[in-house]
């Protein structure tokens, strides 16, 4: 080889090695992205019959068809991704777009943790800020700190969600109860069904269902100041004021008398819900996510909801928000696929399976009770009335309120003691958390 050929031998080696490193180094980036995908990897945790569920099936069918792709569909409990989340995103087999708990606690800590992708220029890209304003958005933005309402944008929701009181007409028919309309009637309706021998609330102490009661207790005798300070740390939670007193005392008063099961500690969500559907339970206090389950499954009674009697604040927020993981090398396809269930098709069908979508055409959801549903949430909104829910302070919050409650309904603390130690645990996890 002639010294010529030789140096253009050497210097093409160079040229080659040094761009292969280069190629290594961007795809080790956890930024890097595949310039032709073949799949993508979903997770959500929503029940196939749920509006969401019915939903989100049809938008992986049009992604799938509209960018030629496969989605690899992975269905996950909500207990398995609420307690798991930090440890699979921070893995190789974290998936590509996974559906998260809204809040401080959930996607804010996780942002925090640098483990979600800032969405931003998705964001504007796609127009989504002019969709999800207000109380609705503010579930998708988090600051430094991992405090939801402000900041950049680190998760997207497609629907809304309040928590409501459902009532089986039939059983209040037959006992001659009228369905209440204030706080004094909803008691005077539990008195008379527990003289019957009926329990009137089905429950879940278990998980969320009463901690989404208690909260809505505390919510009728709480300020927007009160939410402020609980849930974006404003200032000092009043865990001596009178609406966490009137919610614990309520819950212990509803136990005595046998509104509550003593019981329902062992009862999950899932169960609770079951209770109600089997005609066992004339009421059942849960979230939206239930309505389209009810509307399709509930074929023995008929039933009506409404939001809790008296109430000018419920529990409640945007739905759960798509997150994108920081180590997904699909991020623009997983934002090309929420962008789909954004649509004006995936948000109709989700209106016409009896979900809350919040890019409808109300005038397409061809069923009158889920265009009731559609137009209270609406309403709920306008006069922002949305509370949030009780367990986003904290990362481990979710978990204390549920065993503070499970000792005062089954009677192992007082009053004073339950409200002391879940004092306790939320400023311990507000301090931990150095969100202050």
């Amino acid at each position: 080889m002639s010294i010529k050929k030789k140096i253009f031998a050497m210097a093409l080696a160079f040229v080659t090695i040094t761009g292969t490193l280069g190629l290594a180094a961007c795809g080790s980036s956890d930024n890097a992205q595949e310039t032709n995908p073949r799949t993508l990897k979903v997770w959500y945790y929503e029940e196939a019959t749920s509006a969401q569920g019915i939903a989100w099936k049809k938008a992986i069918e049009s992604f799938e068809k509209k960018h030629h792709v496969t989605v690899q569909y992975e269905k996950k409990s909500f207990e398995q991704i609420r307690k798991n989340a930090s440890q699979i995103l921070n893995s190789d087999n974290a998936p590509d777009v996974m559906e998260y708990n809204k809040g401080n606690a959930t996607a804010g800590l996780l942002a925090s943790q640098g483990l979600l992708t800032n969405l931003n220029r998705y964001v504007k890209k796609y127009g989504w800020n002019t969709i999800l304003s207000g109380a609705i958005g503010d579930t998708g933005r988090y600051s430094s700190k991992g405090v939801m309402g402000s900041g950049n944008w680190y998760g997207i929701t497609n629907y809304g969600e309040e928590v409501l009181m459902y009532y089986n007409e039939n059983l209040f028919k037959k006992y001659g109860v009228s369905i209440p309309r204030t706080s004094a009637q909803l008691e005077s309706a539990m008195a008379k069904f527990a003289r019957a021998g009926i329990t009137p609330l089905s429950e879940g102490v278990k998980e969320y269902p009463l901690q989404h009661l208690w909260y809505q207790l505390v919510l009728m005798k709480a300020n927007e100041e009160f939410i402020q300070n609980y849930q974006m740390y404003k200032g000092p939670v009043d865990w001596q004021g009178e609406a966490i007193t009137y919610a614990t005392k309520t819950i212990k008063k509803w136990v005595d008398k046998g509104y509550i099961s003593k019981n329902s500690t062992g009862i999950d969500a899932e169960s609770a819900g079951q209770g109600f559907m089997k005609g066992t339970y004339p009421m059942f206090f849960s979230g939206t996510w239930w309505f389209g389950r009810f509307q399709s499954e509930l074929k023995n009674f008929e039933w009506t909801e409404s939001i809790f009697p008296g109430a000018h604040k419920i529990p409640g927020s945007s739905g759960n928000i798509w997150v994108i993981p920081q180590k997904s090398r699909r991020k623009d396809l997983a934002a090309a696929f929420i962008d789909i269930t954004m649509s004006k098709q995936i948000q109709n069908l989700m209106g016409n399976s009896g979900g809350i979508p919040v890019n409808s055409d109300v005038s397409s959801i061809k069923n009158k009770k889920f265009r009731t549903l559609v137009g209270q949430f609406n309403t709920v909104l306008k006069k922002n009335q949305l509370g949030f829910y009780p367990d986003w302070p904290t990362s481990t919050f979710y978990d204390e309120l549920n065993s503070s409650l499970q000792t005062l309904v089954n009677g192992s603390t007082t009053v004073n003691q339950t409200i002391e130690q879940l004092k306790a645990d939320y400023d311990k996890g507000v301090s931990a958390a150095d969100v202050k």
